[in-house]
C-alpha cells in the first residue's frame, strides 16, 4: 500500500482512534441536520416572501376588506392552509375587530375595537415569527460550537500520535504524519459543519428581519385603516 493510499481521506477516518471517530460521526450528523434545516428554511422564507408580496398587492389594490377577509377564511378552511403569514395576521385582526364590534353594538367603542384588533394581530405576528425563526438557534449553535468540537478531536488525535512515538526508536515524519493527518480531519469536518451554518444563519436572520418589518408596518397601517372606518 502506498503512502498516498494510507493518507487517503477514507483511510484517515477509518484509521483514527475511537474517540476521534465518534467526534467525526457526531459532526457529520450535525452537518447533515443543519443542511436539512438550511434547505427547508430556504424554501419556507422564499414561500413566505412570495405570499406576502401577493397579499400586499391585492390589499393595496383597493379591494374590499370583507372580500379579502372571506378569501383568507376560505384558504384556511381547506385541507391545507394556503394562506400566508401576513394574510393570517390580517385575518386575526379582522376577526377580532368584528367580534368586539358585535359585542359592543350598543356603545360602538372604537377604541376597544382597535385595541382588540391590534392585540390579535400582534399575537398572530408573534406566532408567525416563531415559525419563521424555528431552527435558527440550532444553526447558530452549530456555527459556534462545531469548530471547537472538531478541535477537541484534533487535539486528542495529536496526543495519541505523539504518545505512539514513545515506543519508536527514531521519530520520523513518516511515523507521525498519519496520526496528525487523522486528527486534522476532525477539524476539517468541524469547519465543514460550521461555515454553511453561520452563512445560512446570517442570511436567514436578515431575510426574517425584513419580513418582520413588513409585518409590523402592515399592522400599523391596517390599524389606521380600521380607525378611519370606525369613525
Amino acid at each position: 500500500m502506498t503512502v498516498t493510499q494510507d493518507l487517503s481521506f477514507l483511510s484517515l477516518i477509518t484509521g483514527a482512534s475511537l474517540l476521534v471517530q465518534i467526534v467525526m460521526a457526531g459532526l457529520l450528523l450535525v452537518s447533515m441536520t443543519s443542511w436539512n434545516y438550511i434547505f427547508s428554511k430556504l424554501f419556507a422564507i422564499k414561500k413566505a416572501r412570495a405570499q406576502t408580496d401577493a397579499f400586499e398587492k391585492g390589499f393595496w389594490a383597493g379591494g374590499n376588506l370583507l372580500d379579502l377577509y372571506q378569501n383568507a377564511l376560505n384558504k384556511r378552511r381547506g385541507s391545507r392552509d394556503k394562506s400566508g403569514a401576513l394574510e393570517r395576521i390580517f385575518e386575526a385582526g379582522m376577526n377580532e375587530y368584528h367580534k368586539v364590534k358585535a359585542a359592543n353594538k350598543a356603545s360602538l367603542d372604537a377604541g376597544a375595537m382597535l385595541d382588540g384588533a391590534r392585540r390579535a394581530m400582534r399575537a398572530s405576528y408573534q406566532r408567525e415569527m416563531d415559525i419563521l425563526e424555528s431552527h435558527l438557534s440550532f444553526l447558530a449553535s452549530v456555527g459556534s460550537v462545531s469548530p471547537y468540537i472538531g478541535l477537541f478531536g484534533t487535539v486528542w488525535g495529536i496526543m495519541n500520535a505523539f504518545r505512539g512515538l514513545a515506543n519508536v526508536q527514531q521519530a520520523t515524519l513518516a511515523a507521525v504524519a498519519p496520526g496528525i493527518a487523522e486528527a486534522l480531519v476532525a477539524t476539517a469536518i468541524g469547519l465543514f459543519a460550521a461555515i454553511p451554518a453561520v452563512l445560512a444563519y446570517n442570511r436567514f436572520s436578515h431575510d426574517i428581519d425584513r419580513l418582520a418589518i413588513r409585518f409590523e408596518s402592515f399592522i400599523e397601517e391596517f390599524t389606521n385603516i380600521l380607525q378611519r372606518q370606525s369613525r
